[in-house]
């Protein structure tokens, strides 16, 4: 049976606001980010998951907590974190963003490469075959996972995933719908 994926991008994190590409490094949500992800509630009131899931980085795990509520359970879980950009986590995006797509086979220094996040998605999806069949899934993460999904669901290379990344023209969306077949 398939499985339904809803993914949320985390609310807009205090490094968003300031132009640093957070990767692994750990902040919190903005102001703006705390009230996006109250605001997201009205978009799930019509929607029911049997389980949501989060990347354990507090951008991730808060926004989650915040839009869910107490309504169901939020497991956090590390193979769904941003890219690990190395000795270039918490840099500013203007140096940061133009090595990401150069990257995508090659590791950032001291981190990882979109290739390694495309592995770490893919055991996450194999643990969801294994354990969520025929069920609808809640997903609240960053970037790279979400293009690691374009990648393995949709079947997108990695340089049409990045070159169709919503976060180009600004073209957010309360979820995006994915499904495992």
């Amino acid at each position: 049976m398939s499985i339904k994926i809803t993914y949320f991008v985390h609310g807009t994190s205090q490094d968003n606001e300031n132009h640093i590409s957070s990767g692994w490094s750990d902040v919190e949500l903005s102001e703006l980010g705390i009230k996006q992800s109250i605001e997201l509630r009205k978009h799930l009131k019509n929607l029911s998951f049997d389980a949501v899931f989060s990347s354990d980085l507090k951008r991730a795990l808060q926004s989650a907590k915040l839009s869910f509520g107490d309504q169901i359970k939020i497991i956090s879980d590390s193979r769904l974190r941003e890219c690990n950009y190395g000795k270039y986590n918490a840099f500013p995006s203007e140096i940061v963003e133009p090595q990401q797509e150069k990257n995508i086979i090659n590791k950032f220094p001291g981190g990882e490469s979109y290739q390694d996040v495309e592995r770490r998605v893919r055991d996450f999806i194999k643990f969801l075959t294994k354990n969520y069949s025929g069920k609808s899934i809640a997903i609240v993460s960053h970037k790279a996972p979400q293009l690691a999904l374009d990648v393995l669901l949709k079947g997108l290379s990695w340089e049409e995933a990045f070159a169709h990344d919503w976060r180009k023209n600004k073209a957010w969306q309360p979820g995006w719908d994915y499904i495992i077949n």
